[in-house]
């Protein structure tokens, strides 16, 4: 596993802190479930734009390959 360290301001480290203690879990942990669910959603997002802007395009995407 890599590591990444982030500097967080102290709303949001105090946040992350209370979130994981009323879950009793550690932060990291948090923080790392946090981070994937992200990820997921901005990919899914940018997923579909892309194919919204592929759809558009196709044609002139065709005429491009050609």
């Amino acid at each position: 596993m890599s590591e990444l360290v982030l500097r967080l301001d102290p709303d949001v480290h105090r946040a992350l802190h209370d979130l994981a203690d009323a879950q009793d879990r550690a932060p990291e942990e948090v923080a790392r479930e946090a981070l994937r669910r992200h990820l997921h959603e901005e990919g899914t997002l940018v997923r579909a734009v892309a194919e919204r802007i592929a759809r558009e395009h196709a044609e002139l995407l065709r005429r491009l390959g050609e």
